[in-house]
């Protein structure tokens, strides 16, 4: 290999001719340093030797950043490493993995000190998005609200009466960094809020319990919780019992109830309240019924679910009745003429027929109860009423299974003829006798 004295003129002008892929100077001064251009026009410097009979070639660095004398000092300390009995390309890659180890290692640091720093409520606005309960695919509504209402800050004008709404319970701990949630911690907060309302401060916790169960499930936060905290016995011992309600109405308070509730001046809730007795549905599945859910003339009424989507149960010929005497203001059953647009809250129309009745005590829910008591007196089977119900289906005496809306039919029609005969109410000749009879909706 001809060889030549490396200068800056000629490093600078040497070129790829035309014809050929790369083209080679070598240094005269320095022994193995050469200078390689490209077609492409890219010039670097190499050094070549030989190891282990073997020639090798290592790329030094471009001329925009090493010098000629930086050049010829690197080729000799390759040389060096030869006359060693080393290879210079492992070194090289053994540097270049040991810069991409600290790389990631420096990388892993800056993440972990990310989430170190991470905040609760930088966490729980992440767990309102993606969490969910077991078996949904998202958070109800209602139930979404709840989790932001327990976590607001509160000092917003009370949409009823005067002042300002209080922070919710969860609000203190979302100043918190995860790694600073604990046993300790959560037992610090919860006698805190205990002392405001000891029932809410309950609920908060509950509500806690399941952002702690969801972090513990991913990775990315799994690391940052003390996954038991939510099992401290120093908190689980403090929570109010949990007695369940048992309220129903007793079969001797039926006519008494019947009556007020009959004779309220809001017929929107009248009907309501009845409806609930009548079907067994939960509160909120009845208040949201639309007029598209309602089929007179096959008598079903299509509701919005708690466990499946939707359930579709009988329509039966009291409740049809009932239906069709009310009028259509909007798209829902109930009218309100709230912002809603639908009954929300019926509970000072159904206090005012307790009231009336002489019943002392009987929760909005206490009526669903009473719808799977009565059924059970008037004759019909555990699955059919819990069908009905939408209860979630379990292996009852009776082996439950789901029934066909034309197999359920005669349950409903059985349960609504004894209700209204304990009640003394007399079915009405309007009352649709069939399926696939009509009944007009009276404005």
């Amino acid at each position: 290999m001809a060889r030549i004295s490396f200068t800056a003129a000629r490093v600078a002008n040497f070129k790829c001719p035309p014809d050929k892929p790369q083209v080679f100077m070598w240094d005269s001064a320095t022994p193995g340093l050469g200078l390689r251009v490209t077609k492409a026009g890219k010039p670097a410097y190499v050094f070549q030797g030989r190891h282990l009979d073997k020639t090798i070639r290592v790329t030094i660095g471009s001329p925009d950043a090493w010098s000629i004398s930086q050049a010829q000092e690197k080729a000799r300390a390759l040389q060096r490493l030869i006359d060693e009995g080393r290879d210079p390309r492992s070194l090289k890659q053994e540097a270049i993995a040991a810069n991409a180890e600290k790389n990631a290692a420096a990388s892993a640091k800056e993440r972990d000190d990310k989430l170190s720093a991470l905040t609760v409520g930088e966490v729980w606005e992440i767990y309102l998005r993606e969490g969910k309960p077991k078996r949904r695919d998202a958070w109800k509504p209602g139930y979404r609200a709840d989790l932001e209402l327990m976590a607001s800050a509160g000092g917003v004008k009370k949409k009823r009466g005067k002042g300002l709404t209080r922070q919710g319970p969860i609000y203190p701990l979302l100043a918190l960094k995860m790694k600073e949630v604990g046993e300790d911690s959560l037992k610090d907060w919860f006698d805190s809020e205990a002392l405001i309302s000891k029932y809410q401060a309950a609920r908060a916790f509950m509500m806690f319990k399941g952002f702690l169960r969801w972090c513990s499930a991913r990775k990315a936060y799994r690391s940052l919780i003390e996954r038991d905290a939510g099992k401290a016995a120093s908190i689980v011992e403090c929570l109010p019992a949990n007695n369940r309600r048992t309220d129903a109405l007793e079969v001797a308070q039926l006519p008494g109830w019947w009556s007020a509730v009959e004779e309220l001046n809001n017929r929107s809730a009248s009907v309501y309240l009845r409806a609930l007795l009548l079907t067994g549905a939960r509160r909120e599945e009845l208040a949201a019924l639309k007029w598209a859910d309602v089929d007179f003339k096959w008598r079903k009424l299509t509701l919005a679910d708690k466990v499946e989507l939707t359930r579709v149960i009988p329509l039966t010929a009291y409740l049809a009745e009932q239906l069709s005497g009310l009028s259509r203001l909007n798209e829902y059953v109930f009218f309100s003429k709230g912002k809603s647009g639908r009954l929300v809250d019926p509970r000072a129309s159904h206090l005012m027929a307790l009231k009336s009745a002489g019943i002392d005590s009987l929760t909005i829910h206490g009526l669903r109860r009473s719808f799977s008591l009565l059924g059970e007196a008037a004759g019909a089977p555990e699955g059919a009423i819990a069908q009905i119900m939408g209860h979630k289906p379990s292996a009852t005496a009776e082996k439950y299974r789901p029934r066909s809306l034309d197999a359920l039919r005669p349950f409903s029609n059985l349960i609504e003829a004894y209700i209204l005969e304990q009640a003394g109410v007399a079915l009405s000749d309007k009352a649709l006798p069939r399926a696939g009879t009509a009944v007009s909706a009276a404005a």
